[in-house]
């Protein structure tokens, strides 16, 4: 497992945004998002919508790979 995070941009609705996870985390995002047919930008503006106002976009996409490979 990496210690620190990796930081990537992505384009939510058109505006770019930096998010930091760790290297398990994106691996996973980008199997999550292949499965479905997404782009990872895709995945990602369903989580940002997804979420509640005061949890940032990183905390979000942590716990969506988590319940996906709870559930």
């Amino acid at each position: 497992m990496t210690a620190r995070p990796v930081k990537h941009s992505l384009t939510l609705r058109g505006h770019r945004t930096s998010v930091s996870l760790e290297e398990e985390f994106w691996q996973a995002f980008r199997a999550i998002a292949a499965e479905r047919g997404l782009t990872l930008n895709q995945l990602a503006v369903e989580v940002d919508e997804a979420r509640a106002g005061d949890i940032g976009l990183a905390s979000a996409i942590r716990v969506f790979v988590l319940r996906r490979y709870r559930g």
